[in-house]
């Protein structure tokens, strides 16, 4: 049986720490749907479409992911919606450190009581990318500092057009 998982977030921008989190889910499932939020109640860098193509620039011609086994989508409803839609059985959610883990608990059991027949599971980057957030990246960015460490090429040369 094939499984679907969806990963969703705001990736605004994505990073290797969510790219990490691909790579793992790869090694999974057979199909990872990237579902970038749009949500009226957060105040983005970049437009919905410019995460959706920052995310496809990056995975598909920065690190030459498969494009069969990987589908970049945006939304705006709910995780599980999308998960119907998308006949995926599985919500993948990134932790960073123990902070995380309250919130995505909390998060995860609310799926659960509106589709008791979606699972959620926890995934860590690797240790060297466990600490980037894009709300770092983004400030760091601000104030001319390196940020090639957290980003590949393309969403850093977007980020500093974006920054100008």
């Amino acid at each position: 049986m094939k499984t679907t998982a969806i990963y969703p977030g705001t990736f605004d921008p994505i990073t290797y720490g969510h790219i990490d989190v691909i790579k793992k889910s790869l090694k999974i499932f057979d199909k990872v749907i990237v579902a970038a939020a749009e949500n009226i109640n957060k105040d983005y860098l970049f437009s919905i479409e410019e995460r959706v193509d920052i995310i496809k620039n990056s995975l598909f011609k920065d690190l030459k992911l498969n494009r069969k086994r990987i589908l970049v989508v945006p939304f705006n409803t709910l995780t599980i919606k999308l998960c119907k839609q998308y006949k995926a059985s599985v919500i993948i959610r990134g932790l960073r450190a123990v902070s995380d883990f309250e919130y995505e608990f909390q998060l995860a059991g609310m799926n659960k009581k509106l589709n008791e027949k979606i699972e959620t599971i926890f995934m860590m980057s690797d240790v060297e990318n466990q600490i980037i957030s894009s709300k770092f990246v983004k400030e760091i960015a601000k104030l001319n500092g390196k940020i090639d460490k957290f980003l590949t090429k393309s969403i850093v040369k977007k980020l500093k057009n974006k920054l100008e």
